[in-house]
């Protein structure tokens, strides 16, 4: 093992360590190169997150897929879906009807069933996709007509700010959500997975329910 596996190592342990183990830590690995995820893989990654569809294509046969699940987790657009639906175990960033029509379409022609976690846009920001939080409940209910996407929970990038007060409050909020739409039991849904927390703010989102986490300049450092 190099010096740098090593350190990757102890990162992983890490976050590990303040996420506790009931909580998924997916590695995002936007711009790290494959032989990067690759030791990270052998240091105990089970799951990565991949933001760009054509980045994900680049890698997708260099990454040791036989040991971790590849979860999309950026925004996706309904022309992408083709590229990505035999590739993904998990598609992060649903927040559209025309989006669920195109997976439900691709993935029943694999006769596969994706997990899909909705995206919530918490305070209605325009640069960031995600349904609006006052139609989530709605939108999780829409998607029931879709058999072959099995909605698992909830995904959010909560506002950026500074005052640890108000993103507290983002992450009560989002996990408010998330308990209501739980204790519904759609159809074709299986909630169980509240998807918030980053680098910087991931002991945070935890300590308010998320019980995963997208993390990456705290495993692979800054990006290029």
């Amino acid at each position: 093992m190099t010096n740098e596996d090593i350190e990757l190592r102890k990162r992983i342990e890490a976050v590990r360590a303040a996420v506790g183990p009931d909580v998924t830590l997916v590695a995002a690995t936007k711009t790290v190169p494959p032989e990067r995820i690759n030791a990270a893989i052998r240091c105990g990654v089970t799951v990565i997150g991949e933001n760009r569809v054509q980045e994900l294509l680049d890698k997708y046969d260099a990454i040791d897929r036989a040991h971790v699940q590849v979860h999309f987790i950026g925004q996706l657009q309904k022309n992408k879906v083709k590229y990505i639906a035999d590739k993904v175990d998990m598609i992060q960033s649903l927040d559209s009807l025309p989006l669920a029509a195109e997976i439900e379409k691709r993935c029943a022609a694999l006769g596969k069933t994706i997990d899909c976690l909705v995206e919530v846009n918490l305070e209605g920001e325009a640069a960031k996709g995600g349904v609006p939080f006052d139609e989530t409940e709605a939108f999780v209910d829409s998607l029931a007509v879709f058999p072959h996407i099995r909605v698992r929970g909830l995904m959010t990038v909560p506002p950026k700010c500074e005052e640890d007060a108000k993103k507290l409050g983002y992450f009560r909020k989002i996990y408010q959500k998330f308990i209501d739409i739980r204790t519904k039991k759609v159809d074709n849904s299986f909630i169980d997975i509240l998807s918030a927390g980053m680098s910087g703010d991931y002991a945070q989102a935890v300590a308010c329910g998320s019980n995963m986490v997208r993390v990456g300049r705290a495993i692979f450092g800054e990006r290029n």
